[in-house]
């Protein structure tokens, strides 16, 4: 059973991750031959506020 974690600065809508969903699991139902009732996808959203990249944090406050 492939579980899928996606890890992302920020939010994504409900249409997004419902596209997302449904394009990985064909993924994996295509390329590794997983059933698709048996692909999990996870989305950890975090703040952009939680993430730093150059010595910065990406919410644009410094």
């Amino acid at each position: 059973m492939p579980f899928i974690n996606i890890k992302i600065a920020g939010e994504l809508s409900r249409d997004q991750k419902k596209q997302i969903v449904e394009e990985i699991t064909d993924t994996m139902g295509r390329v590794a031959n997983k059933p698709k009732q048996y692909v999990i996808v996870n989305f950890d959203e975090t703040p952009e506020e939680n993430w730093g990249w150059g010595g910065a944090l990406l919410d644009g406050n410094g």
